[in-house]
């Protein structure tokens, strides 16, 4: 039975949409801070499950309340004249659901916003005034307070006679006194601290090198984040070393700041590993470096708790080994030489994503196992063979009144699914011009590396084309010539049914309800040949609008995988086409997105294209479709996917990436190894 994944922490944003020009870049830079950068799908950022609560019309609100969807949930309600002046959105908020779980955290952004501390759910709540700081630095200040909140509500048990002291996140500036810039740099971060309210949020302590590492020194920097201001002298200096030694050896947050002003001769390599933040030598530091360098340390704090958290909750609930080690970063030689001079345990977790091979290697020459809660070394074949279609696809933004999770989620679950395809070997089936989707580098740059550790001419890719994709412009031809080592372009060719009514040497533009009719033959083609070919399939997203076939492409996809009996994974919390097939088959009233009515009035000139198919009965039939859906044995699609009943449903509900990968690596796994639909 599937367990109800709960992670430690979830964050939640409520807003009027007639305040988006004061809190969308408030959000664009907490969605960068709290989110893995696209952009570097390797990179260790914070991951918390993020929601959003909104809407595209100002006078309706959300359809609902954030949910308990983690152990702490924390909800930054922002409130203005247009939350405070309208009763709806008065009620909404007033009305957020209390439990042991919710904290609650108003950010006003005028004066007007603090008229909700009078009633409901904000009552007698402190309020982050974000109107009293300048605009110049309101998102960075927003977000540095965002963090603080996070940090305290998610990760601290508050109390006692001063709640805010025992809250605060205690830093250790640790610097070299030879030299001006280390110690300067030092003692502005930490005058800034204390002379601001920032008092509130850290306790700065720096503690001068003396000639005796003493317990005092150890037990500050077993409660502390450690800041190492690496200025030209620092890595030369005995106690700075010591200080990073003991700090990695407690396993604490670490982050370096790169302040050099000329040379360094020798990084030392324990001050490695960990996040680095680049600022000028130049002293003092400018206000907006302090805010990056605070920033910084109270993201690598939150990370490693909500790493560690969300170790021990896999380790609890039998994901990982019960007796391996945890480490909020990738293992470092001397962590493992540690273990091995400690005795019996021999395994190592560590967060998502894996480290590539060659880094792995030192691990295994240790005769440590080093994985992530979704990746083991010793899975990098268990796919070998499977071919896997990828259908995910974008969602038509609604401004989060019910879809409330952030559009890029999507293109990081199909980075994430990308990744641990081809980390374990298996090839990858896209259908559609992979050139403009957001993952599509990311995939191909990794099935390099899978090329390389293999040593193999096999192709791990294969980009699935219809007529008359193909016949397009030189960039197209440069971008498969790049990556032809690694992608194979299958090209379909035009159906015999619609062949003599073209000349297929000319690209065609779905530009008439007779053109359109002649691609949606050619994608249908292109789909069922492509899924044909599949052991197994991935659905998550797809737009219901503007598409270029006989029905929403993704909606098509599910169907033929379903005709051919294919194993198929529906990840529904992430809306679009899935989310609506996932309702259905939870028993729910069917969806009116699903019916040929409402397809008819959000595309142009549909019901010309449904006459012209219709005539040539190649038509979308929206009650067979409703037929077919709602016939969906789901006992027999679990058992076609490897998995069990509960651990299905959860994989249509869950909102969160690592969940839904776990159940998918999970199926699959299965079907290679004995599974009916498993390769040959």
């Amino acid at each position: 039975m599937a367990l109800l994944h709960q992670p430690p922490i979830s964050v939640n944003f409520i807003w009027h949409p007639s305040d988006n020009e004061l809190v969308r870049p408030i959000l664009a830079l907490a969605l960068n801070a709290l989110s893995r950068d696209l952009s570097k799908p390797f990179s260790r950022n914070l991951n918390i499950p993020l929601f959003f609560y909104s809407s595209d019309i100002p006078t309706i609100t959300p359809n609902e309340h954030p949910g308990d969807y983690a152990e702490r949930n924390v909800i930054f309600v922002f409130t203005s004249v247009n939350t405070s002046g309208r009763k709806n959105w008065d009620d909404y908020i007033g009305s957020i659901p209390l439990s042991a779980g919710t904290r609650i955290v108003p950010i006003a952004l005028s004066p007007d916003g603090l008229g909700h501390c009078t009633d409901g759910s904000l009552k007698d709540l402190n309020f982050i005034r974000v109107y009293q700081w300048p605009a110049t630095s309101m998102a960075q200040q927003s977000v540095l307070a965002m963090a603080h909140e996070i940090y305290r509500h998610g990760f601290v048990t508050i109390g006692g006679d001063n709640p805010g002291n025992t809250s605060s996140v205690k830093v250790f500036l640790s610097h070299s006194k030879s030299g001006d810039t280390g110690r300067i740099h030092a003692e502005t971060i930490k005058a800034f601290i204390e002379n601001t309210n920032m008092s509130h949020f850290f306790d700065a302590t720096t503690i001068s090198p003396g000639f005796k590492f003493n317990e005092e020194i150890i037990t500050h920097i077993k409660e502390s984040t450690m800041v190492a201001i690496c200025s030209d002298e620092y890595s030369s200096r005995y106690w700075c070393q010591r200080e990073i030694l003991c700090a990695k050896e407690q396993q604490r947050p670490m982050i370096v700041v790169n302040c050099l002003e000329d040379y360094e001769d020798r990084i030392f390599p324990a001050s490695s590993n960990v996040p680095c933040v680049r600022v000028l030598p130049k002293s003092p530091l400018s206000e907006s470096a302090i805010l990056k360098i605070l920033t910084a340390a109270l993201l690598e704090t939150i990370r490693h708790c909500h790493a560690m958290a969300s170790l021990q909750f896999y380790k609890n609930n039998g994901w990982i080994d019960p007796h391996c080690e945890l480490s909020s970063r990738p293992p470092e030689i001397r962590q493992l030489l540690a273990m091995k001079r400690a005795g019996e345990t021999k395994s190592l977790c560590y967060p998502e994503p894996p480290i590539y091979f060659e880094e792995a290697e030192w691990h295994r020459q240790l005769e440590v196992e080093t994985f992530t809660p979704l990746w083991s070394s010793s899975e990098g074949s268990a796919l070998y063979g499977m071919r896997v279609g990828i259908y995910i696809s974008e969602v038509a933004a609604d401004g989060f009144k019910c879809l409330h999770i952030d559009p890029t989620q999507l293109i990081r679950l199909a980075q994430d699914i990308a990744r641990h395809l081809l980390g374990r070997s298996a090839t990858i089936i896209y259908g559609g011009d992979l050139r403009n989707d957001g993952f599509t580098e990311f995939i191909l740059d990794e099935a390099i590396v899978l090329k390389n550790r293999l040593n193999t001419d096999e192709i791990h890719v294969e980009n699935h084309l219809a007529w008359p994709l193909y016949k397009t412009d030189e960039l197209v031809i440069a971008w498969r010539s790049k990556y032809r080592q690694v992608m194979e372009t299958v090209e379909h060719d035009v159906p015999d049914d619609v062949e003599g009514n073209i000349d297929k040497n000319i690209p065609l533009e779905p530009n008439t309800p007779q053109n359109k009719y002649i691609w949606s033959r050619c994608l249908t083609e292109m789909r069922i040949k492509s899924i044909e070919s599949c052991h197994a399939c991935v659905c998550a997203g797809g737009k219901l609008s503007g598409y270029n076939g006989k029905m929403a492409g993704v909606l098509e996809e599910i169907l033929i995988a379903l005709e051919k009996k294919k194993p198929i994974y529906l990840l529904g919390a992430f809306g679009g086409v899935v989310g609506e097939v996932c309702k259905v088959l939870q028993r729910e009233a069917y969806p009116e997105p699903l019916t040929e009515a409402w397809h008819v009035q959000h595309n142009a000139e549909y019901e010309l294209l449904q006459i012209i198919a219709a005539e040539n009965n190649n038509h979308a039939d929206y009650q067979q479709i409703k037929s077919i859906l709602r016939g969906i044995d789901v006992s027999s699609l679990c058992n076609n996917a490897g998995i069990d009943e509960a651990e299905y449903f959860r994989l249509m509900k869950s909102p969160f990436v690592d969940e839904c990968i776990h159940l998918i690596m999970q199926g699959l796994t299965n079907l290679a190894n004995g599974g009916a639909n498993g390769p040959n």
